[in-house]
């Protein structure tokens, strides 16, 4: 039952702070309790991120399938210095998740906090979820500098 009045108070806070992906997940898992399918949420936590990550990548790649971003394309953008910080960027982001897995592993309970994080960021910010391993590695990122803040001044 508490499950279901957080499940309502999402569909609000999406409705609310104009979040249809908020809204939308959260009438959906509502859904799936009311019509007493819960057997299937911990597949859908444990695979939805999975599921999520692969739509998000199909749609990255659609303009490489529909031969929209020819290989000449490619070999431009590589050899200018956006292409090299897109790498660079690409590269840091895999790190960074890297270092929130490691988290994750250690703390599994800070889950709570992105998960309530990514809302407020949805919701307030206009951000988009793209996953809490990102969340997580950043989080890992600020451990490290109040860690040295930290140490520094005491």
């Amino acid at each position: 039952m508490t499950g279901d009045i957080i499940l309502v108070g999402l569909i609000i806070i999406g409705i609310a702070g104009r979040s249809p992906i908020i809204a939308t997940a959260a009438c959906v898992l509502l859904i799936v309790k009311l019509v007493h399918l819960d057997r299937y949420l911990p597949a859908i936590e444990r695979r939805g991120l999975e599921l999520g990550l692969l739509f998000l990548t199909f749609s990255v790649l659609v303009p490489f399938a529909s031969g929209r971003i020819a290989p000449k394309e490619i070999a431009q953008a590589l050899s200018s210095w956006p292409g090299w910080l897109a790498l660079t960027g690409g590269a840091i982001a895999t790190y960074v998740n890297g270092k929130g897995l490691e988290l994750l592993k250690l703390d599994p309970q800070l889950i709570v906090g992105l998960v309530i994080g990514s809302i407020l960021g949805i919701v307030f910010f206009r951000g988009v979820p793209v996953g809490p391993l990102m969340a997580a590695g950043i989080t890992a990122i600020l451990f490290k500098v109040f860690a040295l803040i930290s140490e520094r001044l005491g």
